[in-house]
């Protein structure tokens, strides 16, 4: 049990601590690998001498499940979890899931909606002047006034619900340590104005230096406008070179500050980070109950980076992770790839090896590194920056470096690589031993539509791009002597998205050949411009207006286009054909999607009728 950070007080006391300095409070299950939040910082606080208590998952009905360590030296640190809770919750038609894979054995219901909240409001119940400290990604997308897709409204920043003291936004590491120093040194938490990655509360304006004055919550919250405004000023903020802070009033409740991001792990840095002597495995209070399905996903791959510069609209990443790559060393991760193939239950294959993006290996351009990244430009889209750096040599000796590993029988890329990316490299090597080595039988990838109206919106490459790509991955395929295909990930109901497109993509599925698997609807989670769009329609970059697919049904008519051939659809499909003009598309022609209405009867009819003329004829 020494291996994890103690769970119980009696953990605690048998390390000899009579109190801790950080109480850790998750809605996930405790799983001890670094692609877990709470692990990280959990190990990383330990590796500076503080004493963390984990709680994972209390039952937020009982204040007592917030007591288990007692008050903490320090304060409470706080999160939901790996996931958005509403997310881990419900399906974007406001479902409930029936599986948590971050819980014990899938279990659902053992974290509450908008967990960071529930837990911070529990926490203040027993501890009214504890620091509160909250983390992850619940947190950090909604550290300003947001719009709310589960309520339907704009809420609050998180810090005026939870009652918090600070949010660390964003990968948290920089922040945290700085924000323990300061604790630990006495300085008080309503005093902690000053550390980039944070985001605080005050009555005034005098501890912020020189911040952009955002609309005010009511302002946002009345005028949509208003809010697509706020947050483009909020976007063109999140590099940690160029932005400034900002200041969002509450009214009499005062104003939300949040300070500028915090500078981007380099190399040596995250090295530490994913040194640090995690177990790699879940609590074995968990054995019982089968185990944390999560971990069995990610326990035998690599991290080899952080942050994207690839600027989907419909992704968060930019506001949490930023658009600055970070990357590993190739001997950090090969040490922990050597580590990982002597587990007992490893049977030769790493599963992946990447990161958001798993073949960006190095920052868009060396700009990046002195400046940050350009406010207004992105570095693919429409199209790739002249100053793009495509370049795969790196990456393609790391993967070299772990197939050479003893143990290692094969090495998978499954995180997704960016085919645009791909295709700006002229050198073709990447290409070819990705479909030499790394791929089985199938690559994901995500071209996401075929519209190029619904890709404008989406911040992704037109649809030619994607065809050159699978020209490239064919021509590929056969030099290697392979047998593999490209398997594309779509999107329904993204904001641009009319009936028009909807069919245009059924027609695309259809020449396929076959029904993708991965078909999902558009999902407006916080802080993305998607859902900026979703909301306000209105593009808060360019202030174009954009048509945006709300209703329930008519978001049902676009996912079952794109799976036109299940019986269970027709009637679906055949409204979007209705609304699209596109009845050409009913009959029995090999373009056709669905046949007649009746058509089944009508041919039992015909068949009938010219049974009996046969044997009438024949008498």
């Amino acid at each position: 049990m020494q291996d994890f950070l103690p769970v119980t007080r009696e953990e605690m006391k048998k390390r000899g601590w009579e109190q801790v300095d950080f109480v850790y409070v998750s809605g996930d299950a405790y799983v001890d690998h670094p692609s877990f939040g709470a692990a990280i910082i959990g190990r990383l606080l330990e590796s500076r001498g503080y004493r963390v208590g984990m709680i994972p998952q209390p039952d937020w009905r009982k204040k007592e499940s917030i007591q288990v360590f007692g008050r903490p030296r320090l304060g409470f640190l706080v999160t939901a979890g790996n996931m958005d809770s509403m997310v881990n919750h419900y399906t974007v038609s406001k479902k409930h899931r029936q599986k948590d894979a971050y819980s014990p054995g899938g279990q659902m219901g053992l974290r509450p909606d908008r967990a960071v909240v529930v837990y911070s409001n529990l926490i203040r119940q027993s501890y009214k002047d504890s620091p509160v400290i909250l983390g992850g990604i619940e947190a950090s997308l909604r550290r300003m006034a947001h719009y709310d897709y589960w309520e339907n409204k704009v809420k609050h920043s998180i810090l005026i619900d939870s009652g918090a003291d600070l949010i660390s936004y964003g990968m948290g590491e920089h922040s945290i340590l700085e924000i323990a120093e300061a604790l630990d040194s006495g300085i008080p938490i309503e005093e902690i104005t000053y550390i980039a990655g944070t985001v605080y509360r005050t009555k005034d304006l005098l501890r912020a230096y020189e911040p952009i004055i955002l609309p005010s919550f009511e302002e946002v919250k009345e005028n949509k406008a208003v809010y697509a405004e706020s947050f483009a000023t909020q976007y063109r903020n999140t590099d940690p070179f160029t932005a400034k802070a900002m200041a969002e009033s509450y009214g009499n409740r005062g104003y939300v500050i949040q300070n500028p991001p915090a500078m981007p792990l380099s190399t040596q840095e995250m090295d530490d980070v994913y040194d640090l002597p995690f177990t790699g495995e879940y609590h074995p209070m968990y054995k019982k109950k089968g185990g944390i399905p999560a971990l069995e996903e990610i326990k035998f791959s690599l991290t080899s980076n952080r942050g994207c510069f690839g600027g989907c609209n419909f992704c968060a990443l930019t506001f949490h992770q930023g658009r600055i790559l970070q990357t590993r060393s190739h001997d950090s991760i090969i040490r922990e790839a050597i580590k990982m193939t002597k587990a007992p239950d490893f049977k030769g294959y790493i599963h992946d090896v990447g990161g958001p993006t798993a073949d960006f290996r190095h920052p868009s351009c060396k700009k990046q590194l002195t400046k940050g990244v350009c406010q207004n430009r992105q570095c693919l889209f429409p199209t790739p920056c002249k100053n793009l750096q495509a370049d795969h040599k790196d990456y393609v000796l790391l993967l070299r470096k772990l197939r050479d590993i003893p143990g290692v029988k094969k090495v998978f890329v499954r995180s997704g690589v960016r085919f645009d990316y791909v295709l700006a490299d002229p050198d073709k090597t990447f290409l070819r031993e990705l479909v030499k080595y790394h791929v089985s039988g199938q690559l994901r990838v995500a071209p996401e539509h075929v519209s190029d109206q619904v890709l404008h919106y989406m911040g992704k490459p037109s649809h030619q791009v994607y065809l050159r790509f699978l020209e490239e991955f064919d021509k590929a395929d056969k030099q290697a002597q392979k047998d593999q295909y490209a398997i594309p990930y779509f999107m329904s109901s993204h904001p641009g998205c009319t009936m028009k497109e909807a069919v245009k993509l059924a027609e695309y599925v259809r020449d396929l050949g076959y029904t993708p698997e991965q078909v999902q609807d558009f999902y407006p989670t916080p802080s993305t411009l998607s859902t900026c769009m979703y909301y306000t329609g209105i593009h808060p970059i360019t202030k174009e207006k954009v048509y945006v697919p709300k209703n329930p049904h008519e978001k049902a008519i676009q996912r079952a286009l794109m799976q036109y051939k299940n019986p269970a659809n027709r009637e679906l499909v055949l409204e979007g054909l209705k609304m699209a003009g596109r009845m050409d598309l009913v009959g029995f022609g090999p373009k056709c999607l669905i046949r007649p209405e009746n058509s089944n009867r009508k041919k039992e009819q015909f068949h009938e009728k010219n049974k009996k003329t046969k044997k009438n004829r024949k008498r």
